[in-house]
């Protein structure tokens, strides 16, 4: 059904809850796994001379490879070994939604698992919504997987 299955991270906590789920699907399914995360240096007009943009991208690049070995060795840890990307947006109007879907056509990916906080109404509308971006533009089936609500 779904031997080829693509997580996005981005070391937060809903994308590790992302990450499990398709680790679970995963072992029962008997599916490969691949987990990317895309990154994108701060982007300025004008001139900012006390920015060391190479040094901004060396950061940013650096969080996105932390954030990919913590979620394979948290896949291998519950028995997936997994293939990790790491995607660099290059052009200024490259997305991150874009980026993901087209990874997961180009590998090709049966399956996006993707973290969302679950907004709704104008909270949606003034944050957005990668999960929702990518659900929207993706060819591929997406399982969105919502935050678990804090006990009251």
């Amino acid at each position: 059904m779904y031997e080829r299955i693509l997580v996005a991270v981005d070391g937060s906590d809903i994308s590790l809850r992302a990450l499990h789920e398709a680790v679970q699907l995963c072992k029962a399914l008997h599916s490969r796994l691949r987990i990317v995360t895309v990154v994108e240096a701060v982007r300025m007009t004008g001139s900012a001379e006390y920015v060391d943009f190479n040094e901004v991208r060396k950061a940013v690049i650096h969080y996105g490879v932390e954030a990919l070995e913590k979620a394979k060795q948290l896949a291998k840890d519950d028995g997936i070994e997994a293939e990790t990307r790491l995607i660099e947006i290059t052009k200024i109007n490259e997305r991150v939604t874009e980026m993901i879907s087209k990874e997961a056509d180009d590998w090709p990916a049966d399956l996006i698992v993707i973290g969302t906080h679950g907004r709704r109404g104008f909270n949606s509308l003034l944050m957005g919504s990668v999960a929702e971006g990518v659900m929207r533009i993706a060819s591929k089936p997406v399982l969105m997987v919502r935050q678990q609500k804090k006990n009251a």
